[in-house]
């Protein structure tokens, strides 16, 4: 058995990425908070006006997947009653019984298909 690893995969690639791209945003977030320090503002009031930040990209963020989820779920319900709506309202021709003999009838009790009337 060999004990090599296939870092070639696209899971792997792509959680090497998402970590790449955490570290990124922390290192700016200190970078951040640093500058806000620099500035003259407070350590713990830099950080509280980071995590205020967060939450209100969050908010936005939340907002903005509720509003689209109610429109896919507009979609689906519209497409299904779509799907099931009847296109033609009208009675369809049946084969019946009627005052000219068996045969095919349509909504006003005309016969409509060919055939002798005297034949039972």
């Amino acid at each position: 058995m060999t004990t090599t690893t296939h870092n070639g995969r696209w899971n792997h690639r792509l959680g090497r990425g998402a970590g790449r791209a955490w570290r990124g945003y922390l290192r700016r977030e200190q970078r951040v908070a640093g500058w806000l320090v620099a500035c003259g503002v407070p350590a713990g009031a830099a950080t509280a006006v980071l995590g205020i930040v967060k939450l209100a990209v969050l908010g936005m963020l939340l907002y903005t997947v509720s509003w689209l989820a109610l429109l896919l779920v507009f979609a689906v319900v519209t497409a299904w009653l779509a799907r099931n709506a009847d296109e033609d309202d009208e009675k369809q021709p049946e084969l019946r019984d009627g005052h000219s003999g068996v045969g095919l009838y349509d909504r006003d009790d005309w016969r409509i298909d060919m055939g002798d009337p005297d034949e039972r």
